[in-house]
């Protein structure tokens, strides 16, 4: 496994790289603290796993770079890291095609059990996106009211899916859980996409916790 760790601040690079060393038994870690250092190491190293991008490497946006690594190889799974823990930042991360956002102040746990969910083939919504409220700007074709009358069509086995979406499962692991085929667990998620009238995991996400705040349901313990 090979991880670059991107961050301007050598401290931070070091605990990272400590951290990181608990993912498996051989983890070549590389590091990286300007922008420019970032490109040269995804293009020298092909073979890289995962890379950790700060939202703000030294004064350069951290979101033009995952757009530019995301255009060099989309398949390759940037966890965005930040200070910062604003749900604006995290969306607009997520959106932009980061595979995670983890704010710089979670616990080791958390971080190595996002990264587990990313290598697996995941997508990491931290807590603090999904409690946000939905922003002001929602399309005005699909307001909460009628969003919640498409979602008393969910089945049952899709309502269960979507729980166990939001709560961040890759779709092998929802197999597991429900004991079902990958194909069929990609079959609910298409209805529900349909259903809520959402297009991918994130909106799927949002919209889940849209409907609990509508319904005056509490929120799920961590």
């Amino acid at each position: 496994m090979k991880i670059l760790v991107c961050d301007d601040h050598a401290l931070f690079r070091a605990g990272l790289l400590h951290v990181l060393g608990e993912l498996a038994p051989e983890v070549a870690l590389l590091e990286a603290g300007s922008g420019e250092e970032v490109l040269a190491a995804v293009r020298e190293h092909p073979d890289l796993d995962l890379v950790l991008l700060d939202l703000d490497l030294g004064g350069v946006s951290g979101l033009d770079l995952l757009g530019e690594l995301r255009g060099h190889d989309a398949a390759l799974p940037v966890v965005m890291v930040s200070a910062s823990d604003d749900p604006a930042a995290m969306r607009a991360a997520i959106d932009g095609g980061a595979a995670g956002f983890v704010p710089k102040s979670s616990r080791r746990g958390v971080l190595l059990g996002a990264l587990r969910l990313v290598l697996g083939g995941g997508v990491y919504i931290p807590p603090e996106m999904l409690r946000a409220p939905a922003p002001a700007a929602e399309p005005p074709d699909r307001p909460p009211r009628r969003r919640r009358r498409r979602a008393g069509a969910l089945t049952a086995r899709q309502e269960e899916v979507l729980e166990l979406l939001a709560r961040g499962l890759t779709n092998r692991e929802i197999c597991g859980v429900l004991g079902i085929a990958e194909g069929t667990v990609k079959a609910h998620l298409a209805a529900i996409f349909e259903t809520l009238d959402v297009t991918n995991r994130t909106e799927a996400a949002f919209a889940l916790q849209e409907l609990r705040r509508s319904r005056g349901e509490p929120e799920p313990a961590d």
